[in-house]
């Protein structure tokens, strides 16, 4: 049995995939979700075999969203959009199929099949994935989208990850190593990533390690490990 996740923001259409799988007899549901930041968390947790996720969803759309999955967490993609303009996209980015609303019982059949090939043989989508030029960021029941160029710099603890921005910070389910990589943040620590643009100066200590002082007058804390490759960024 392969483990699903059905991610599309209208309940109808989760309903309705949701009993068209079931149909199947191939899956067993890790859960269905309403927007991207839930599907992240779902992804993360129930690390499910093959995600279908639809296209057109407020605030964040699937085409952002897989830029947002952890590379350990990958699963397979299929996508499930009312729009068929979008298919040549979906494929360039790596999605393993395409299937247009109101889904067929046939259609799903030659994709059920693609899939059990796929999960049988321990493969996975490999995505490049967009630039994330804005963070879904968690505010009670709302979720603000940052701009990556207002961001000072994002720190991790135990509670979470965190952008913090002039302003304040934000809680993110984006893992530091996302934001690192698709972000164009730099790390200068483990548990810290840094804006380029937001250092207003690096403080060096004895102990080869650093601390950057960003624009707003906020303390980053550069670990000997990173220090050098910070320098480099920075043409120093």
């Amino acid at each position: 049995m392969m483990r699903a996740l059905i991610v599309d923001d209208e309940l109808h259409a989760r309903e309705e995939l949701e009993a068209l799988l079931e149909e199947t007899g191939e899956f067993t549901l890790a859960g269905k979700c309403a927007n991207a930041l839930e599907a992240l968390q779902k992804i993360r947790k129930e690390k499910p075999d093959v995600v279908f996720l639809d296209i057109q969803m407020p605030v964040v759309d699937g085409f952002e969203m897989i830029g947002m999955i952890d590379e350990e967490h990958v699963p397979i993609i299929v996508f499930v959009t009312a729009y068929d303009q979008y298919a040549i996209k979906a494929f360039e980015e790596n999605a393993m199929d395409y299937l247009l609303k109101p889904v067929e019982k046939e259609r799903l059949a030659k994709t059920v099949q693609k899939l059990k090939k796929m999960v049988g043989e321990g493969q996975r989508t490999v995505f490049a994935g967009p630039e994330i030029k804005r963070i879904p960021c968690c505010i009670s029941n709302r979720i603000k989208l940052v701009s990556t160029a207002d961001v000072e710099f994002v720190r991790s603890d135990i509670a979470g990850v965190y952008v913090v921005c002039s302003r304040g910070e934000h809680y993110t389910d984006l893992t530091l190593k996302v934001l690192e990589s698709r972000a164009n943040f730099v790390r200068c620590h483990r548990q810290y990533l840094v804006n380029i643009d937001s250092v207003d100066e690096i403080v060096l200590h004895e102990n080869l390690a650093a601390q950057i002082q960003t624009k707003s007058g906020r303390l980053v804390p550069v670990s000997r490990r990173y220090l050098r490759k910070l320098k480099e960024k920075l043409g120093i």
